[in-house]
């Protein structure tokens, strides 16, 4: 079996005596895409901010790519709640100072050449000599996933990135960003508090309860297929059953966990892997993978 592009292996942020999470574990695999949802206060801004290597965990360990996280690297780009352009810069100047850290040996053609690939690619084009001033919120942003993608990341992390857009531009990036997703295969780790924009986005949506001493409760696979759209998503038989089980976790489940503790079989090692959008008789359809470090255990759940 291959390994997984991002492995956490029991991650652990404490402050003083206070435990925000801990015990974390859960890998994703290249070209998935994986959303980590939670109340606020459960640590999900800081578990991208160690992915990133710009915070450290006080226990476990990280690997991106079979490697220990120790620090920030190209290989993982982020994409920001704000879109953290660089205000005296033009669109096509913020891009292409990301390229020219990556590739400091390119020429000034070759970088030009191949910032443009990527505002083309996020339908930038003609914007090229704007400022972040002269943008709409939505470009802006536009511009951050543009200047993203450009350094070709192995992973990319991306913290609530239209959380402050209105409805209406939030929708229309959400599919630019499946759409390049499918293109290029990227891999994603994202935050949201949206629960359709999980379903919309995710392969895999992670579940965490309520701080401190947050956990994984559970990782629930998306059973739609990739080639969803926000126009049909509704549509489709498994939409309502996956949603309710976000919903239901969020309102009720998460707390309960958080204040019962987790049943007796309950291993953080290896946190369920639900299918909500499958009913029973699918369910008895699907094989459990056979059991070891690391897998979870496959649970169907109507």
């Amino acid at each position: 079996m291959t390994e997984p592009l991002i492995r956490l292996e029991g991650i652990a942020k404490r402050f003083g005596t206070t435990t925000v999470f801990e015990n974390l574990h859960f890998s994703v695999e290249a070209g998935e895409f994986a959303c980590l949802i939670g109340h606020s206060g459960c640590g999900k801004t800081t578990i991208l901010n160690v992915l990133a290597g710009l915070d450290h965990a006080t226990e476990g360990y990280v690997f991106v790519g079979g490697r220990e996280v120790s620090g920030p690297s190209l290989d993982r780009a982020v994409i920001f709640q704000s879109h953290a352009l660089m205000p005296w810069l033009t669109v096509a100047g913020n891009i292409a100072f990301a390229v020219k850290s990556r590739w400091p040996e390119w020429s000034s053609e070759k970088v030009r050449a191949h910032s443009q690939k990527y505002i083309d690619l996020v339908n930038l084009g003609g914007a090229e000599k704007k400022r972040p001033a002269e943008l709409s919120g939505g470009m802006k942003q536009r511009v951050g996933i543009a200047r993203a993608l450009s350094i070709e990341p192995r992973m990319l992390l991306m913290d609530e990135p239209f959380s402050a857009l209105d409805a209406l531009t939030r929708g229309v990036l959400q599919e630019e960003v499946l759409r390049i997703c499918a293109e290029t295969r990227q891999t994603v780790f994202m935050i949201t508090h949206d629960v359709d924009e999980a379903i919309l986005l995710a392969d895999k949506i992670v579940l965490m309860t309520n701080g401190p001493c947050a956990k994984i409760a559970e990782i629930v696979v998306n059973t739609l297929p990739r080639t969803r759209t926000r126009h049909d998503l509704h549509k489709h038989p498994h939409y309502y059953r996956i949603r309710n089980h976000l919903i239901e976790f969020l309102v009720d489940r998460s707390r309960a966990f958080a204040l019962s503790g987790a049943s007796a079989d309950y291993d953080p090692r290896n946190p369920p892997l639900v299918k909500p959008g499958l009913d029973p008789t699918e369910a008895r359809a699907v094989e459990a993978p056979p059991e070891r470090h690391g897998t979870p255990t496959l649970v169907a759940v109507r």
